[in-house]
């Protein structure tokens, strides 16, 4: 009964603010601009999102989407390279952006009398970058160093950039992010001039504010430091489809490392008809049910219980531009194999598949997924966050009630149908970490954060 009431409580709470906030207004050149009013701190989180992220590349480019990130501080025709960082530092702010497969992201969080700034700083950027050739060969080496810390020498993403190629045969999101080390190799500012050209327009993103802000104030300073950008013809987008999978795909990746690693990726549906389509909500909650909270499956019968693993997790989200995967993975403890490990994770989904979980078991994830989606709100980067992801994947922020209704409307049989449907071999792809002896003495690296 008390579940009950929390969810209830937790989705009337979330559902009742998704309605009063937030408020939108489009300008003429097609920019959408998103306000969150929050005024429990005297701050204020400022966001520009582009529709263009790394499944938007061709081969041979891979990687350019988070170079012109890179690249989007090193100046415009007003700003020298670096000022901007200077510039929201000196309004008591900081700053940083992010590339995903789906979109590129820009963001400052500021007091909010200096919001004014950030957008004609953004909105500056949006129009008149400039990309010198010098400044853009001294960058490229900074993200070829990028991608061998963050990449080359982490097995672990090894493993998940192999199996993101294996996994898809036709699909962009067989490329990494990051970019193949011989496309960066051989890319030019030309490349990324273009990039900026054919993306960054006005009616290609949209901006998000959260923070101790007046709605009609935002829309003011919106119009007066983006609404003079031309919008601008964008280029077609061509359906990208995967071809169907036929059979289970394996791979092994050599590396030092002190442990093995296993992933285990099976493609899954997309959430596109957020009213019509059941199945994407039950694969969330199943993913929840094997790894949402430290009583979950995977954590009490294979860490705790007959301690096959050190670690075991699952994930899956159905709010992507492109195809989606169900991943399980995990470490297998001193003196297990990866075989027993991946036995171990395959029986857990069996047995949800063959007796289903009790509705109290349901009930408790739910109530700690939806209690989750209302503490976001504490954050006015988390709300900043939320509305931008699901935008960029197609889902109005409007909509977000709907999703935690649809959630808490899961029921334990379709749990289990999804458990059963799923989990065929035709379309996993298995990737597996065979470790190799580290380097004599050779330290432990660790993966600084980047700041651009």
């Amino acid at each position: 009964m008390m579940r009950r009431l929390l969810v209830s409580l937790a989705l009337a709470l979330s559902t009742s603010a998704a309605l009063a906030n937030p408020y939108e207004k489009t300008l003429a050149n097609g920019l959408r601009v998103i306000v969150q009013e929050d005024r429990r701190a005297p701050t204020a989180v400022h966001m520009v999102w582009y529709r263009a992220g790394s499944m938007d590349e061709v081969d041979g480019a891979s990687g350019v989407a988070h170079v012109l990130e890179h690249m989007m501080f090193k100046g415009t025709r007003r700003l020298k390279p670096g000022e901007f960082n200077k510039r929201v530092a000196a309004a008591g702010g900081r700053d940083n952006a992010f590339t995903s497969l789906d979109y590129t992201a820009y963001f400052q969080q500021v007091p909010s009398p200096r919001l004014g700034e950030m957008m004609a700083l953004e909105a500056d950027r949006m129009a008149n970058l400039v990309l010198d050739a010098k400044e853009f060969a001294q960058e490229i080496k900074v993200v070829m160093e990028e991608r061998r810390l963050r990449t080359e020498d982490n097995p672990q993403a090894q493993v998940h950039e192999k199996q993101m190629a294996a996994a898809f045969q036709a699909h962009p999101y067989r490329r990494p992010i990051i970019g193949w080390m011989n496309d960066l190799e051989n890319m030019t500012a030309a490349d990324a001039r273009d990039w900026y050209r054919r993306w960054y327009a006005p009616n290609n993103a949209y901006v998000i504010v959260v923070g101790d802000v007046n709605k009609d104030a935002v829309f003011r300073l919106a119009e007066k430091h983006y609404g003079r950008i031309p919008a601008r013809t964008l280029p077609g987008r061509k359906p990208q489809l995967e071809p169907a999978q036929v059979g289970i795909k394996r791979i092994e990746v050599r590396a030092p490392a002190k442990l093995p690693y296993l992933s285990m990726a099976w493609k899954a549906p997309v959430l596109r008809d957020l009213h019509k389509e059941r199945e994407p909500y039950a694969l969330e909650m199943l993913a929840a049910v094997l790894d949402g909270h430290e009583a979950a499956r995977f954590s009490r019968n294979l860490v705790r219980g007959s301690k096959v693993a050190v670690s075991a997790g699952a994930g899956y989200d159905a709010t992507v531009r492109g195809e989606a995967l169900f991943v399980v993975s995990g470490t297998p403890a001193e003196g297990r194999s990866v075989a027993e490990l991946e036995a171990a994770l395959r029986a857990e989904i069996v047995r949800v598949a063959s007796e289903g979980v009790s509705a109290q078991e349901l009930e408790r994830v739910k109530t700690q997924t939806i209690a989750a989606q209302v503490y976001k709100r504490d954050s006015m980067m988390a709300q900043a966050m939320e509305i931008g992801r699901l935008e960029a994947s197609g889902v109005h922020w409007r909509d977000i009630g709907i999703l935690l209704e649809k959630i808490r409307s899961v029921t334990a049989e379709e749990v289990q149908a999804v458990a059963k449907k799923y989990f065929g071999d035709a379309t996993l792809t298995v990737a597996v970490l065979d470790p190799q002896p580290l380097p004599e003495g050779a330290p432990q690296k660790s993966v600084p954060a980047v700041r651009h």
